[in-house]
């Protein structure tokens, strides 16, 4: 069975106001440039709730190349998603609720799904954060962004 780790990051300046998010993923067991990919991208007049679930979907939608019954492991710094995700409707669902469809969408197609907060002070989560802030510096001018992140950045991924 093929196994993948996702990471995931959001953010958002003065809720609600610009907002980034980004992913990467790794096929466990193998190296090279085939074995991560990842994306990262921005709105304007957005909600820290909207990134991270955006973050979610983004991530698990680009498991699509992989099957159905691939074991996930989602590493997340978003407490509050995680809890929501796991429980009944929350905050997340009346904020965002097309965002919130589409997060459970995503989640309940992943039938193999195990999530793990990440710490801290985990390397990943500064990568992540900066590709994150990209993604918001960059709806600034752009409106909203999405685009992969480059392969030579993420040969440089700590995860």
């Amino acid at each position: 069975m093929v196994a993948v780790t996702l990471w995931i990051a959001s953010l958002c300046r003065q809720d609600p106001s610009y907002g980034g998010w980004s992913y990467v993923r790794r096929i466990d067991g193998e190296t090279g440039a085939g074995a991560i990919k990842g994306a990262a991208g921005g709105e304007r007049r957005t909600t820290a709730a909207k990134m991270s679930l955006t973050a979610l979907i983004e991530a698990l939608e680009g498991l699509s190349d992989l099957p159905a019954d691939a074991a996930v492991t989602l590493r997340f710094s978003d407490l509050e998603l995680a809890s929501q995700l796991v429980a009944s409707d929350g905050d997340y669902a009346t904020t965002e609720p097309d965002a919130w469809t589409s997060a459970r969408a995503a989640v309940a197609s992943r039938p193999v799904l195990e999530m793990v907060p990440s710490s801290p002070v985990d390397a990943a989560n500064g990568f992540l954060a900066a590709w994150a802030e990209f993604g918001l510096d960059t709806s600034k001018s752009r409106g909203t962004f999405k685009a992969a992140i480059p392969k030579p950045n993420l040969l440089k991924f700590p995860g």
